[in-house]
This record gives structure tokens, sequence and C-alpha cells, in this order.
């Protein structure tokens, strides 16, 4: 998304810092981190202690292995994260309905039993709010489904249908909906027409209530940085309603899938399963559907961490029919056009694209270059800068430029003190011997014995010449390995960490805000 200075290095020219949160975990009593008082209660820490960034993971709505990179829309969001509180305020709820039948657990997820509860307080607010809602709300509502109708029709009718079916994925419906008959598709909208609609009320208020929570964020001088995946779950939306874009069969089922060749995390490569997209026919609309979707993502936020950029250079393609990911190939993507073309793009739409790239795992020289090219900024792992990484060596804080993103470590890694003192072995395919090392390694750098090994890590962050800090919450913490928020290659037991109210007590406020002020990433100066 060039211009002819690269817009990414114009959005990172003031040093700031922040913390990595996704709002599934943030505590509160309904079962779920959700987007009302505690969001709230969250980006007041981070006024408190002069961050200003709040990144988080896809807010999509959640499928397989309740992952929020295998989510059953690339624009919908997930309506678990809509707060009750805020319906209660709105009159769409009593305040007898908002406790739980029985208490959810306070540190992680249980996804099945949200679900359950809070559909049924949410399809309450909706029969109110069909009964009682005023005219401007009312307005408010089809305004809203007429503005976003080129992907919430058919998100809307997907869900509906998926739920229809017993919840089974969209190549095992009736073949004539499957495939999008024209007299199927106006024969279901008519039976589902109810359901329908209340999947649209869903996201009216997500839109509402995410909305309100930007402001609060944009009055505090706190920025947003979303993410976007770069591919789409097979049992999606998108995929369902646009089969052309990708390589399937004739039956839906895709031909090819994503992946990643042995690395770190396993050893046998990481087999994705998303279909692999169709980058011909994407150029043949100058990538209109991608235009759509980043513009979306702007929408919600003000930076977007592009996920697995080195796929945009080559991917990983895995037969379908392959288990694992060994017997893949690298196939050429669609390279500097279509940062061009979707750039050009989203700037005649009044969008300044700020992106930051995930340049992890196999990085070539040509990646590097598609990188810069364009001035984003990559990232810098610390947990990645000590052992046998081909990049240890520029993930070294001594080594960061300005224009780029640090972290102690992203969502995908261990926490930096599960890092540290785990069993070799048993989080990566490093051998004891590297596990020893690098522990050597990272104790001789930061001059510390690794009794405080999060801390150690955050000020060689947070000291770095990046522009931009980033900290996992766990790592402010000092939590281990039980707090990690996703373990690559396993499908269950991920996405589930949450935090409670009482862990960011004063003194975890107090040395986060010391250490943010002395490296002048504080927002009052």
């Amino acid at each position: 998304m060039k211009q002819s200075g690269g817009l990414g290095r114009q959005s990172l020219q003031r040093r700031t810092s922040g913390i990595l949160l996704h709002p599934t975990s943030l505590p509160g009593r309904h079962g779920i981190g959700d987007i009302g008082p505690s969001a709230r209660r969250f980006v007041d820490f981070l006024t408190e202690t002069g961050q200003g960034l709040w990144q988080i993971l896809p807010l999509g709505p959640v499928g397989y292995g309740n992952s929020p990179y295998m989510c059953l829309s690339a624009f919908a969001a997930n309506h678990l994260l809509i707060s009750l509180d805020l319906l209660a305020e709105r009159g769409l709820l009593k305040s007898s309905e908002l406790d739980p039948p029985d208490p959810f657990p306070a540190g992680q997820v249980d996804y099945a039993g949200v679900a359950r509860f809070k559909s049924e307080q949410l399809r309450r607010a909706y029969d109110r709010f069909q009964r009682d809602a005023s005219a401007g709300d009312r307005d408010a509502f089809y305004e809203f489904c007429e503005d976003n109708a080129s992907w919430l029709e058919d998100y809307a009718l997907f869900i509906a249908l998926k739920e229809a079916h017993g919840g089974r994925m969209w190549t095992e419906w009736e073949p004539g909906i499957a495939r999008r008959k024209s007299d199927a598709l106006v024969d279901w909208r008519n039976r589902l027409a109810g359901t329908i609609e209340w999947h649209k009320f869903l996201q009216f208020e997500f839109d509402l209530q995410w909305s309100a929570l930007r402001e609060y964020c944009a009055d505090r001088n706190i920025r947003l940085i979303g993410d976007t995946p770069i591919y789409v779950a097979h049992d999606s939306a998108e995929v369902w309603a646009n089969p052309e874009l990708f390589y399937l069969d004739n039956d839906g089922a895709p031909l090819v899938v994503s992946g990643v060749p042995p690395d770190y995390f396993s050893a046998t490569g990481q087999r994705w399963g998303n279909p692999v997209y169709r980058w011909d026919r994407m150029a043949e609309t100058d990538y209109e559907w991608w235009v759509s979707r980043l513009r979306s993502d702007f929408a919600q936020t003000d930076f977007v961490r592009l996920d697995h950029f080195r796929g945009f250079d080559a991917y990983w393609e895995i037969p379908a029919s392959e288990p694992v990911a060994v017997h893949g190939r690298w196939v050429q993507g669609p390279g500097a056009s279509f940062f061009e073309r979707v750039g050009g793009a989203l700037t005649e739409l009044g969008i300044d694209p700020r992106i930051i790239v995930e340049d992890l795992g196999v990085i070539t020289p040509e990646v590097d270059s598609l990188r810069d090219q364009f001035g984003f900024p990559g990232m810098r792992i610390l947990q990645m800068a000590f052992g046998t990484d081909p990049k240890a060596s520029e993930y070294r804080p001594h080594n960061h430029i300005r224009n780029c993103a640090v972290y102690t470590a992203t969502h995908d890694h261990n926490t930096t003190v599960g890092w540290f003192t785990a069993e070799p072995g048993t989080q990566s395919t490093q051998s004891a011997e590297e596990v020893e090392a690098e522990r050597a390694a990272v104790c001789r750098y930061a001059g510390s014995d690794g009794s405080e090994i999060h801390w150690d890590l955050i000020r060689l962050a947070l000291g770095s010449v990046a522009s931009m800090a980033i900290i996992p919450l766990q790592d402010v913490l000092g939590l281990g390995t039980e707090s990690r928020m996703n373990r690559p290659g396993s499908g269950t037991g991920n996405w589930e960490w949450r935090f409670t109210e009482d862990q960011l007590g004063a003194d975890i406020r107090e040395r986060l805000a010391d250490l943010t002020d002395i490296y002048e990433r504080n927002l009052e100066r």
C-alpha cells in the first residue's frame, strides 16, 4: 500500500507501547470477556500505565477449535463478545437476567457453556428490541443492514442455514442451497427469515458497542491494532458465497490447503487446512474482495497486523489428501501487484492502510524485499532472538530498526516465563542443548539470573529503538505455560485463557508505568 514514502513508515514515527490481549481474555461474570465495562477498565489500565496501543486478535465468529483464525466469516463479529451489561443499560435485558445460573470459571473460557447462556440472553434482547424499539433505533438498525448488505446478507443466511442443518459444514447441506441455486436461495431466505433477522441484530449490537469502545479508546489516545488472517476458514460464509475464488472441487471440498513446512513449533509442519485462494481470479477484479475485507477491518481498528505476510510472496500449498504439512510445495503468491492495487483502492476510499506485517517463519530475501518495498514495519520477537532462528540476530534489540514493532512474544508463543522454564521438547522442536544455550544467552544479554525473566524481556522491548513495543498481558503478569493462549498444531485447549481483576495489582501497574516512562514511550511526554 505504497504511496511515494511508504505508508508504513509514516505510521511509526512516534515511540509508543501497548498490550496484546484479546477481548475474550477480559474478566467478568459471563464466562467470556466482552466489550463492555471490563474492556473500558482495561483501557483505563492502559492509560494509567502510559500505553498507547491495544492489540487484539481477529474479532470474527469462531468456528473449529474456537480459533479466531478459523472464523465463520471474515467480515462478521463474534456475538459472544457483546456485553450483556450494556444491553441492560439500553433496556433490552433486565438486571435479574444477567447472572448465569451457575458461576463460570474465572480463569478460562467455557465456550460451550457461554454459547448456551449468552445466546439465550441475546435472544431475549432481540425479542424486546422487536417489541419495544423506538423509531430511531429501528431506523439505525435498518441503516446498518443497508450499509453492510454486501457481506451481512450472505453471513446471516449462512449462519441461519448452518443452524438449520444441525451445525454441519456447508458442503453437507442440501445440494441446492450448498451450491446457491437461485430457487433454493429464495426458498431458504423465506423459511429462515426470523433467524436471519436475529443474526443481523447481533451484528448491529456488536457494531454499536464496538463503536462506543473505539470512541472511548480514541478519547484517551489509545489506538487499536487489529489482525487480518491471510486465509479464511473453509466452513465460512465467504467460501460458501464465493467458491470461484478458491481451489475447490465440484462438491466444494478443497483441492489444496494452507499451512507451513516444518518449523519451530512442529517437526512435521503445520497443516492449517484453509482453502487456498485463486489469486489469478482475484486479480481479474483488482482484488475487490480483499479491498472490501481490509476496508471493513480498518473501520474497526487504527492499525492492522497482516497475518502470514510471507504468503503474499510465496505460500506453502498442501494437497488436501495429505494429513500433515510435510508433503507440500512453495507456490508463488500475488506479490507487489497485490499491494499496489489494493493500496491504491483503499487510498481512493480515503483509508490510510496502516499495516504491520507478521514476517515470521521461513523468511527469504524476497519476502524482506516485498516488505521493505512498501515500507511496512515488520515484527521482532525477543523469544526468538537468542536461539537458532535464522533471524535471531535481527531480533536482538541492538539490531532493531525504528520502523518495526518489537514483541516479547506473540499469541502463538509460550508465555515468557513458560518459555524460559518449560521442560525441553514440550513447547518447541528445540533440543535440550539448544534450549540450555538459549537460556544462557538471554541471561548473559540481559545481565540477569532469569529470576524475573518476563521483566527482563519487557525492559529490552521497551528500551528498543523500535517505534512500537507490544507486550502480551501474560508477560506483564509473569504467568507460566498454563496461561498460554495458543499451541500451534494442536486443535483443542486453545484460546481459553482469561485474567482476573485482582491480578493487575498496584505493584504491576507502577512497574510497567515506570519502565514505560524511562524509555520515553509514555503518552504524557
